[in-house]
């Protein structure tokens, strides 16, 4: 009879120094002014790479509510939707600024997220922001509008 009723195993070695694969997985390009994937002459679906799906993936999370949809965990997305309780427009702004930043560096290629400038047109507010990705230099940050 055996000694011990379930097999014994090593658990291998998980590395300590977590490093972010260089190389962004291509994906379907997306054109947000339509709201449809972006298609060739024969109707397929035209491939992005690089900063093209780092910026798409970035509009996308500032454009998604948290904890709207159960396909996202509650790392995605923002909370624009808790902003209309707020009165002033100093405030209204940190706080898109901050819900951007937190969203943004979920991303384990984001590096940072500045520059914010904001352009108000009556209920509206649109902003500008900086968002650099890994490997890029300083001079190939993102400029995203939403």
């Amino acid at each position: 009879m055996a000694d011990q009723l379930f097999q014994v195993f090593e658990l291998p070695d998980i590395p300590d120094d977590e490093q972010y694969d260089e190389r962004y997985r291509s994906s379907v390009s997306f054109d947000f002014e339509k709201g449809d994937f972006v298609r060739d002459g024969a109707n397929r679906m035209v491939v992005a790479e690089g900063k093209d799906v780092f910026l798409q993936w970035c509009l996308k999370t500032v454009a998604t509510e948290r904890d709207a949809f159960l396909a996202y965990s509650t790392d995605i997305g923002t909370e624009f939707e808790e902003l209309r309780d707020v009165p002033d427009r100093e405030s209204r702004e940190s706080e898109i600024e901050r819900m951007i930043t937190e969203a943004l560096l979920v991303h384990p290629a984001c590096e940072y997220v500045r520059n914010f400038e904001f352009e108000h047109e009556g209920d509206e507010t649109w902003v500008t922001f900086t968002v650099k990705g890994y490997p890029w230099e300083e001079d190939d940050s993102l400029t995203v509008s939403v």
